[in-house]
């Protein structure tokens, strides 16, 4: 199975099942002499990690990450940073029941169309818990970030029909609710809604906003690697995305042109833009104003509700999933989104070193 790999200069290779013994990356490229940490990366593991919440699985992993090579007396050495995360608390036999189950919305029916064989235990490789090694590794992407005082932060915008209001964003909140969402009045509105999706026995999907301070300018090519192509591409690779806009998105099409183009003012010897419906990118490439993009999120397919399936033998059957499931996928994602996020601008920074002439002097 091709397709675990990310990244052309600094790049990863994730590995592992949801109910096999361990998961993991393997980090190429990075730079030597970055301090690190297995703390600095299990922060962020544990932001992403099950159990936590009444809003999340009730299954219960550390995520205790390992870091068997690449750093030697905490910094890193410039060779291969291999992680590993062992799997603790795997109940396979809750998934026996749907081993010959096409379950709504899962990954169980193209698998088989593609590969003719798959692992039914909690969907294998194209389980939620595999972005745990993507949180690994955009861990060390983030570390290499704020040594520029590049600073990304995302956040839950939406579940279901419940929205955030901007004129009540508090930063400092995010980290301080489980739903990660910077509003508190919108968090007590989406905990009473949830409460009530998981008494019918339902899930519920949602938006996570992210954004991006003091990226450098001029990352990102023309045509195929466009930041913001490869943006997108990022985002879109976590399993439950199913759209992302960048800046304005959708919103552009119902925009003249005099609505939507940023006007430029020269001010204290600075170019700057007067709006950012661009959300930071010009032509692909980024111009130095705040990285704007926003990702939907699909409501957890594993639900008890009654759904309509179908199984191998090609009966139709009426399916009722058990097992431990999130109620809603979002909150876990949001540090999912900040780690591809990452690990996308790390790449583009490394590129674009080589992109002028008196960059590569400036270095040899």
């Amino acid at each position: 199975m091709s397709g675990s790999i990310l990244g052309d200069i600094f790049k990863i290779s994730t590995w592992g099942e949801s109910h096999g013994k361990a998961l993991g990356v393997v980090v190429d490229g990075c730079p030597a002499g970055l301090e690190l940490s297995e703390s600095d990366i299990q922060k962020d593991l544990d932001r992403r990690k099950p159990g936590q919440s009444p809003f999340a699985t009730p299954r219960k992993e550390g995520d205790k990450i390992e870091i068997l090579s690449g750093v030697f007396e905490g910094k890193t050495t410039g060779t291969p940073i291999s992680m590993i995360i062992f799997n603790k608390n795997q109940k396979s036999k809750d998934y026996s029941a749907l081993k010959d189950v096409y379950r709504p919305a899962q990954s169980d029916y193209s698998y088989d169309l593609k590969y003719g064989f798959r692992d039914h235990r909690g969907s294998g490789r194209a389980s939620g818990r595999e972005t745990a090694a993507r949180v690994a590794s955009g861990a060390i992407a983030k570390k290499i970030l704020a040594t520029l005082n590049v600073k990304i932060t995302a956040y839950t915008s939406s579940i279901g029909p419940i929205e955030i209001n901007p004129k009540n964003y508090d930063e400092d909140y995010i980290m301080d609710n489980f739903l990660y969402m910077p509003d508190p009045e919108a968090v007590e509105k989406a905990e009473s809604y949830l409460r009530k999706l998981i008494e019918e026995n339902n899930s519920s999907g949602g938006t996570i906003e992210c954004t991006v301070k003091n990226i450098p300018e001029g990352l990102g090519d023309p045509v195929f690697d466009k930041c913001e192509a490869l943006l997108a591409r990022a985002i879109m690779s976590i399993g439950a995305v199913k759209g992302i806009e960048i800046g304005s998105g959708f919103d552009a099409a119902e925009m003249t042109g005099y609505e939507h183009n940023d006007f430029y003012r020269y001010h204290e010897g600075e170019i700057n833009k007067l709006t950012n419906n661009a959300g930071g990118t010009l032509g692909g490439i980024t111009d130095g104003s705040e990285i704007l993009l926003k990702a939907a999120v699909k409501p957890t397919p594993s639900i008890e509700k009654t759904q309509q399936a179908v199984n191998k033998s090609g009966e139709n059957i009426d399916l009722n999933i058990h097992g431990r499931h999130d109620p809603i996928i979002v909150p876990r994602a949001v540090v999912v989104v900040e780690a591809m996020v990452a690990l996308t601008l790390v790449d583009l920074l490394l590129k674009n070193m080589s992109s002028r002439m008196e960059y590569i002097k400036k270095v040899y």
